[in-house]
Formats: C-alpha cells, structure tokens, sequence
C-alpha cells in the first residue's frame, strides 16, 4: 500500500482555496500515470510546530504506480512546483505539500533531511496524518512499529487540534 499525505493552508491564485489545489494535486498525479485507490476525509489542522498561520487543510491517499520510490518522491516534488510550491522556511505556510508516508513495506533510512526516509519519519507523531490515514485505510500498520493508525492516534493524545471537513 502507497499512501501520500497531502497538505496546504494557502489558497492558490491558479487553483483556489486549499481544498481545490489538494484536488488539483490529485489530478496532477493521475494524469502522470499514478493511480488514486483512495482518499480520506480532508481535516482542518493547526499548524505543527505551533505558530500564528493559518490551519491546514490535510488528507491522506492511497495510491498505485509502477515508479520506485524516489523516483515517486520526484514526481511529488514536480506536482508541488508546477502547483506554485516554493520551499524557503521549514514549515512555512505553503500552498501544497506532498509527503510519501510510507510505500509497502519499505524502510529507507535516509541520511539526512533531504534523502528519503520510509515510512515518513514523524508519521507517527502527527494527528493531521494519522487522522485521515485511520479513515482511510483502517488495517494499515506502520511498518515499524506494527501499530494502526488508530493505536498510534490514540497515543497522541488530544494536543494537536483536528477538525474533519463535512462541508
């Protein structure tokens, strides 16, 4: 199972409100020949770390494609730039940011922050992916740890505000 996080909290002057440039995303990769076997519910998220920019829109995919990993990550990458991603600031407010959470049962780990790291390193730390990933797919388990999202949600706790989209 391949599942991409997806996440914004910028409106696009192309694309739209969060929302629609995470759609627009989706589009993106399908038209690159990957495969959408799913999507979660989108959440509304403060930010992490903590700061005074606006709330995140964050959802979670399922996906198939014949790309390796890296080359995946590449292409994440591209969508995130034609879609008017500029990387600066670590965790900055910012349009579109696509993460590679974890593919099968793959564990890469990477040497430093730019090199891949499989399954996504703070993963497990953050409600905004656990979220819509136990929505998502309830029987996935972090490779790792062989916990559910649900059990490593649970672990969290209630520090990190969430809130599921309905409308």
């Amino acid at each position: 199972m391949i599942l991409l996080g997806l996440g914004g909290n910028l409106a696009s002057p192309e694309y739209g409100t969060p929302v629609q440039v995470l759609g627009a995303a989706l589009d993106e990769l399908t038209c690159a020949g990957v495969r959408l076997r799913g999507c979660s519910p989108w959440y509304r998220s403060a930010p992490v770390p903590a700061s005074d920019q606006p709330w995140f829109v964050n959802g979670v995919a399922r996906v198939e494609t014949p790309l390796a990993p890296r080359a995946l990550l590449a292409l994440l990458h591209r969508v995130e730039a034609r879609l008017g991603r500029r990387r600066g600031v670590r965790w900055a407010a910012r349009i579109i940011d696509l993460d590679l959470l974890a593919y099968g049962e793959h564990i890469i780990a990477g040497n430093d922050q730019a090199d891949l790291v499989l399954p996504h390193p703070r993963l497990h730390e953050r409600a905004f992916v656990l979220a819509p990933l136990a929505d998502l797919a309830p029987t996935w388990r972090h490779p790792v740890s062989g916990k559910s999202a649900a059990e490593l949600l649970a672990a969290l706790g209630d520090g990190q505000p969430l809130q599921k989209i309905t409308d």
